[in-house]
């Protein structure tokens, strides 16, 4: 399969073109799904469960084996253990940032330098992340920095 990358200028909407001979595979699929940015994740939230779009997740955490997935405002349970997550989220701006967390480099506001080389990520929401040094490069390579 070949792949093809142009580089546009901002005066041109981006866009995906797919040339296949089975537009129903399941490749093709995945493919719409990365570049909608709609792949969804349950989560539970008061005895409900509710689907959300990996977009919408600020970070992902793990706190006494129990996983929650942070929105703008809201909290859900998740049954997900972080290297689950981790997979469902591959491809995307999520992305490990610490021991336990993953964090949408989408949802960061900026970053400061922090103690022992660690970085502090500011999200749009307000809550600050701490990104270990560990992680720091990948910071630094979605960022584009």
């Amino acid at each position: 399969m070949k792949v093809s990358v142009e580089r546009i200028g901002p005066e041109r909407e981006e866009e995906v073109v797919l040339r296949c001979r089975d537009p129903e595979a399941a490749w093709v699929g995945r493919v719409r799904e990365a570049a909608s940015g709609s792949r969804r994740i349950s989560a539970w939230k008061d005895g409900s469960l509710h689907p959300l779009q990996l977009s919408e997740i600020y970070y992902f955490e793990v706190v006494d084996d129990a996983s929650f997935l942070y929105t703008q405002r809201e909290v859900f349970g998740c049954r997900e253990k972080l290297y689950e997550f981790e997979r469902v989220a591959a491809g995307s701006a999520l992305f490990r940032c610490s021991k336990s967390m993953i964090l949408n480099a989408d949802k960061i506001d900026y970053i400061r330098p922090s103690l022992s080389g660690r970085f502090e990520a500011v999200l749009s929401n307000g809550e600050k992340v701490v990104v270990s040094r560990k992680y720091v490069a990948e910071l630094k390579r979605l960022l584009g920095v």
